[in-house]
C-alpha cells in the first residue's frame, strides 16, 4: 500500500527556493516563505533562497548556480508560470532540462483542481531534471505553493514514502530504491 512507512528511516533533503517576481521582496514574499516554512517543518534543510526577477536569464543563473552546488539536493520555484506577459519560468527552465516529469504537472493540476477548480488551467506548473538535480515549479500564489507541498511534495519527497520515494533518486540517496 503507498504511504508513509513510519518504520524507515527519514533522510532530509537539501532543497533550495526559487521565487521569480517582479514584485515580491523578502519580506513580501510569502510564497517562498510558505515553501520554506513547509519544507524544514517537514525536517529538510533550506539549502537557500532567492529572489529574481521575471527574465530568462536572470532564473537562468540562479537555477544552474544552484544545480552545480552538491549542497543543494533540489529546487523548488514559486511564480512566473502563468500567462501573464511576464512569465518566463518555463521558458527560462525547460531547454534546461534534460528530463521532463510529465506526472507532477497531471498531479499537481488534479491536487489544484479541488481547490480553485477550472482556474487550475491557467497555471503551467512543471517539473524536470536538469543533470541530476530535480526542479518544481509552482505558480506564484500561496495556495498554488500549499496545494503542491502539502498535495503532492511532502509525500513524494519524504523518504519513507512507500512503495518508493524520490528521494531515492537523489544521488546521495540512490540506495533507498535499490
Amino acid at each position: 500500500m503507498a504511504g508513509i512507512d513510519d518504520s524507515l528511516i527519514f533522510y532530509p533533503l537539501r532543497i533550495a527556493v526559487l521565487t521569480v517576481s517582479d514584485t515580491r521582496t523578502e519580506e513580501t514574499d510569502k510564497s517562498g516563505a510558505l515553501i520554506a516554512e513547509r519544507l524544514t517543518g517537514a525536517g529538510h534543510e533550506l539549502a537557500g533562497k532567492a529572489i529574481v526577477r521575471d527574465e530568462v536569464e536572470a532564473i537562468r543563473a540562479q537555477v544552474n548556480a544552484w544545480v552545480s552546488d552538491d549542497r543543494v539536493d533540489l529546487l523548488i520555484s514559486t511564480g512566473g508560470t502563468g500567462f501573464a506577459p511576464r512569465d518566463v519560468t518555463p521558458e527560462a527552465v525547460k531547454p534546461l532540462f534534460r528530463r521532463e516529469m510529465d506526472g507532477f504537472s497531471v498531479l499537481f493540476h488534479q491536487a489544484s483542481f479541488g481547490t480553485v477548480g477550472l482556474s487550475t488551467l491557467q497555471s503551467r506548473a512543471f517539473a524536470g531534471q536538469i543533470g541530476d538535480t530535480f526542479v518544481f515549479c509552482l505558480p506564484g500564489s500561496t495556495g498554488a505553493c500549499r496545494d503542491g507541498w502539502d498535495l503532492v511534495l511532502s509525500q513524494e519527497l519524504d523518504s519513507r514514502y512507500r512503495p518508493c520515494s524520490l528521494a531515492g533518486q537523489i544521488p546521495r540517496l540512490r540506495h533507498l530504491c535499490a
